[in-house]
């Protein structure tokens, strides 16, 4: 590390549980984030500002005056720029260390099969079904670990999917495929501005946990937010060994 990084990136050093070894994992990190919205603002800014050295962000979704309610890395003039490039200044302008590849794309399973394969660890900021069950394909299909959170209203929910641990469960045990689950969008539904901030956070916080090897991670426990009453609940999640996607494994 230069002297600059040791200066930058200090109060992770003094950590015991980071020091220098931690934080060079970080440094070294290789990150996708899907979606650049309310979740995928803060987990970039906080990835970026604490030096992990490549973070891809997916988003074919351009800014408009609704966004910036709550997707608090677009700013009033950049409305009708790219959501991915945006973050991309963003995170910049916080570190100019990292290096941020901005994908104005939709994040098929084409697209995830190349990125996920690059990545060391993938975040699920999105907001649809459809794109949550492909990036978790895409994370079982080449052993990454998956965080994902998700907020509307004023529910939120994280979890962390490791392919990587035998008892993990994947999205598809939780969610599976083929269930018939209504789809709910902000603008429709609504959401709760700081509520994307506290689960986009604490996304951050596993990527990073995960990358640098500290703590334990929410792997197999989904925590779900009511953030009326700031009230948590924690959920165990078993594996479904006949789960389409992740199951049966040798």
């Amino acid at each position: 590390m230069t002297d600059d990084q040791l200066l930058r990136y200090s109060r992770h050093i003094l950590l015991d549980e980071i020091g220098i070894e931690g934080q060079e994992r970080i440094l070294a990190s290789r990150v996708l984030i899907v979606g650049a919205g309310g979740l995928g603002s803060p987990v970039a800014l906080y990835l970026g500002s604490a030096g992990v050295g490549h973070l891809t962000v997916a988003d074919d979704d351009v800014i408009d005056l609704t966004n910036l309610q709550r997707q608090i890395a677009h700013t009033t003039d950049r409305i009708g720029q790219g959501k991915a490039s945006s973050v991309r200044d963003a995170v910049a302008a916080l570190n100019p260390e990292v290096t941020v590849r901005a994908l104005p794309l939709r994040a098929d399973a084409a697209l995830l099969d190349r990125e996920v394969a690059l990545a060391d660890l993938v975040l699920d900021c999105c907001d649809n079904f459809a794109t949550r069950h492909a990036i978790n394909a895409a994370c079982v299909r080449h052993r990454k670990p998956l965080v994902s959170g998700a907020a509307i209203r004023f529910d939120g929910q994280i979890c962390v999917y490791d392919p990587r641990a035998e008892d993990s469960p994947c999205y598809a045990c939780v969610f599976p495929p083929d269930s018939d689950f209504e789809e709910t969008r902000c603008a429709t539904m609504g959401v709760f501005a700081p509520l994307v901030g506290i689960i986009g956070a604490m996304q951050a916080a596993e990527a990073l946990k995960l990358i640098s090897g500290v703590g334990q991670a929410l792997t197999g426990r989904l925590l779900m937010l009511d953030g009326r009453a700031m009230a948590w609940q924690a959920l165990r999640l078993p594996r479904n060994p006949q789960c389409s996607v992740c199951g049966p494994r040798p």
